[in-house]
């Protein structure tokens, strides 16, 4: 891992994140995949800006169960994978999760994911527009989509979708 990851993971771990895992970079393309309480997505969007990370990406994961019967028994992660880590208080079926992505392509690559989960019910955490700017656009990309609200936002108004809608197509449970 370089130098610059390794730096990385010291601030994070003052953060006190839920998980912060090294990862294999020919494997998943990124080294670090953290993941962090709602209330901590702006202090680490902060951290990521502070040492020169731009922000590739934010998008949502649904984590809805699909219908039918579930497994008898958990299938154990696959090589290399983590378990998914919860959102206190809520199953993962019950939950979303918001994704970031971060590249520093300095004179060292690093490829961050800082992850936070949400409870289904209530998809909301705090905008990183102000630390990214570039952020606007995919927080907005991601309100019309999965319905994910970034509290602080400066327009939430749909990007892509027309005006009027009132549904969010790439919800798991989202029928045509």
């Amino acid at each position: 891992m370089s130098m610059l990851c390794e730096t990385l993971k010291e601030d994070f771990l003052a953060l006190a994140p839920l998980a912060l895992v090294d990862t294999d970079y020919k494997a998943k393309g990124y080294q670090l995949d953290i993941t962090v309480a709602p209330a901590q997505v702006v202090e680490a969007a902060t951290i990521m800006n502070r040492r020169g990370y731009t922000l590739e990406a934010v998008t949502g994961v649904d984590w809805l169960a699909s219908a039918g019967p579930k497994p008898a028994k958990k299938a154990a992660p696959a090589e290399g994978e983590e378990e998914p880590v919860e959102a206190p208080g809520a199953p993962v079926a019950e939950q979303m999760e918001v994704v970031y992505d971060y590249t520093n392509t300095g004179q060292e690559l690093c490829r961050v994911v800082v992850r936070c989960r949400i409870p289904r019910a209530n998809p909301e955490l705090p905008t990183v527009s102000g630390v990214f700017s570039g952020a606007n656009w995919h927080e907005r990309e991601t309100h019309d989509f999965f319905g994910i609200r970034f509290l602080g936002h400066p327009d939430l108004s749909p990007l892509l979708l027309p005006e009027d809608a009132d549904f969010h197509p790439l919800l798991k449970d989202f029928r045509v």
